[in-house]
């Protein structure tokens, strides 16, 4: 695929917006460019590709489905859609733990994460059709090639920062995320 050109095929069994699927293909877009950026091997790039096409997939599903893929009782439902679609994709064979621990945590960020999760975390905050801080986002998009740990700390820092800020509660893998990046 060449730079510029996404393409978004979702499952069948995805339950997404029309606003959350332009969401999902900017994502997919930053997460393809900077695959082609940093040169990343054929399997990394579609994991990357992968992970941005099936992160949202269940972001628009209703609270029962959320909570049955989920297997989270006790989360607040604006955050199951990354568990539901990650135990979904797995339920029809799909086995890169490393697609699968992006997707699951992607809102909350895990500490154990590979370089896939990490760049998808990082392209679901500064994909650019976000409305806030966009010339400090759009820099950090740009830096990322050459900077990959320094914007994921900073993006660690800012999404922080936010749930702080709004009094969400900040989950244990979060926290050990961040104490990571210290």
């Amino acid at each position: 695929m060449s730079r510029g050109e996404t393409a978004v095929r979702l499952p069948a069994w995805a339950r997404v917006s029309e606003k959350r699927l332009a969401h999902i293909t900017r994502v997919t877009a930053l997460l393809d460019r900077w695959a082609e950026e940093l040169g990343l091997p054929p399997d990394e790039a579609k994991e990357w590709h992968d992970v941005g096409v099936w992160h949202d997939a269940l972001r628009d599903a209703g609270e029962d489905e959320l909570r049955e893929w989920a297997a989270e009782p006790a989360w607040p439902v604006t955050v199951l859609h990354g568990p539901a679609a990650a135990r979904r994709l797995a339920s029809e064979g799909e086995t890169r733990r490393d697609v699968l621990d992006a997707i699951r945590w992607h809102t909350l960020g895990n500490p154990a994460w590979a370089r896939t999760g990490r760049a998808l975390y990082m392209a679901d905050f500064l994909e650019p059709g976000r409305p806030f801080a966009r010339a400090e986002r759009e820099f950090l998009a740009r830096t990322l090639p050459r900077d990959f740990d320094g914007v994921f700390r900073q993006v660690v820092q800012l999404r922080l920062e936010w749930t702080l800020r709004e009094g969400k509660p900040v989950f244990p893998e979060t926290a050990a995320m961040w104490n990571q990046v210290l």
